[in-house]
């Protein structure tokens, strides 16, 4: 009786191992490019601020940053975004810089990126919204970006304070220069006796070491930034792949410095490559309460 063929052992070639690898690497770009970063997350945050005023109490702050319009943020995606923002009935919705990318590889101009980019924000509901500029914005041309989207009823505080009155009480929001490529002037921007608390936008995280060193610090109750996108790629067990300059202490989420408290926003787009992994763009949600 003939014998049974010997098995052929299984070949793991370098051409097989190079099929393998490219295949991985394709379905990650297709993830990390396509499904990934266009998957919104929407964050919930309490947070609650010593003596609020209870005309504030369940105030609505919808939180923005980093659109990158139009590398890589295509323009109806952002228009999803605020399609999802006009569903959450805030009072007011904060956009914490960094609206178009410098050294865009785009066909369009920041010129035309920057003004696309106020019209769609301008199909916002919520009764206020205000900005202030990134890294970005003042690489490509502050004026310009002022321009746009004051022209289409959007201020940017640059340096700048102002109060949000309700029912006779007061808060007051506060917006300082870009601290990475800018002067940004904590005594311009933060009032010198608040009769309410206050709420600094400083598109860096890191420049909160700066804010509470600073002798009006302790007049700031929460401080909102973007900036570090959350490092974009995120591995498991490793956390950011990498972090800005003025992103890298405070990355992402709520933090506390004994009275004032931060937040940081991961941001709607992305820079260097279009990729997200682990750190889906944000809208953030911050509903006031009375500590």
């Amino acid at each position: 009786m003939p014998g049974s063929p010997p098995s052929q052992p299984s070949r793991f070639t370098r051409r097989n191992f190079l099929i393998g690898t490219g295949t991985t690497a394709a379905a990650f770009a297709l993830y990390a490019g396509e499904i990934a970063r266009h998957e919104i997350g929407i964050v919930q945050r309490p947070i609650d601020i010593a003596n609020l005023p209870a005309a504030f109490h369940g105030y609505r702050i919808v939180q923005l940053s980093d659109i990158h319009l139009d590398e890589y943020t295509e323009p109806f995606f952002f228009e999803r975004v605020i399609e999802k923002v006009n569903t959450l009935a805030a009072d007011l919705v904060l956009l914490t810089g960094d609206f178009i990318t410098h050294g865009s590889l785009t066909f369009f101009n920041g010129k035309h990126a920057v003004h696309r980019c106020a019209e769609i924000i301008s199909t916002l509901t919520a009764p206020l919204r205000y900005g202030i500029l990134g890294n970005h914005d003042v690489a490509v041309s502050a004026p310009m970006v002022i321009q746009a989207l004051s022209s289409r009823g959007t201020p940017l505080l640059v340096n700048q304070h102002l109060p949000i009155e309700r029912n006779g009480a007061r808060l007051w929001l506060c917006g300082v220069d870009d601290p990475g490529t800018s002067a940004p002037d904590l005594n311009l921007a933060i009032p010198t006796a608040p009769d309410g608390p206050v709420i600094l936008m400083a598109h860096e995280p890191d420049y909160a070491d700066t804010v509470v060193a600073h002798p009006r610090g302790p007049l700031v109750d929460l401080m909102l930034s973007g900036h570090s996108h959350g490092g974009q790629v995120r591995l498991p067990f490793l956390g950011p792949l990498i972090l800005p300059p003025l992103g890298e202490r405070y990355p992402e989420g709520h933090y506390r410095f004994n009275r004032m408290q931060l937040y940081v926003n991961r941001g709607l787009g992305t820079v260097g490559l279009p990729f997200r992994l682990n750190c889906p763009p944000e809208i953030t949600v911050i509903t006031l309460g009375a500590a």
